[in-house]
């Protein structure tokens, strides 16, 4: 049976990275990147934070998406700002699968440094900590966090795929 691994957490956490290496390791596996998803849109673009975006075309376009790999048997890795609401929906969606849900954080400073690794265009800077607090404040279940700060990448997939801490 496919498995659904979410992997979320504020901008420069590490998302891309784990969730790449995920996908790398299983036989038959598909990562969607939910900004590359967002980002197709061209006309008509509102940034997904303002007023006007199109968060709910993009949230069916993923559902539909996850819904297709795992019917087809794919080991599905999704990232992307996953609200508790979207678990909820997710959870509900997929519930005959299962469903690894992770919310990545790290401390201030190893943020900082590792948005400093970003080229500068996709850098995040200051804004990466705003993210940060925000990701702190949501009532994300406890069991879901994982903080990455003295973590390699290694570590954090070996946590990730031998626990089932993350299940929901």
């Amino acid at each position: 049976m496919s498995n659904l691994y979410i992997i979320t957490g504020p901008a420069g956490v590490g998302k891309s990275t784990i969730s790449k290496k995920i996908a790398e390791s299983k036989k038959k596996s598909v990562l969607i990147e939910g900004d590359e998803i967002y980002h197709q849109v061209v006309g008509g673009y509102v940034q997904a934070w303002k007023e006007g975006n199109h968060l709910d075309t993009f949230w069916k376009i993923c559902l539909s998406s996850i819904e297709t790999y795992l019917e087809d048997g794919y080991d599905v890795i999704f990232n992307y700002i996953v609200n508790p609401e979207n678990v909820e929906v997710i959870k509900n969606k997929f519930k005959n699968y299962t469903i690894k849900f992770v919310v990545l954080v790290v401390d201030e400073k190893i943020l900082l440094l590792r948005d400093k690794e970003r080229p500068e265009d996709y850098q995040m800077k200051e804004r990466c900590i705003v993210l940060l607090n925000s990701f702190k404040n949501k009532k994300y279940d406890i069991k879901n966090i994982l903080n990455t700060t003295n973590l390699s990448i290694e570590e954090t997939i070996n946590i990730i795929e031998n626990t089932n801490q993350f299940i929901l």
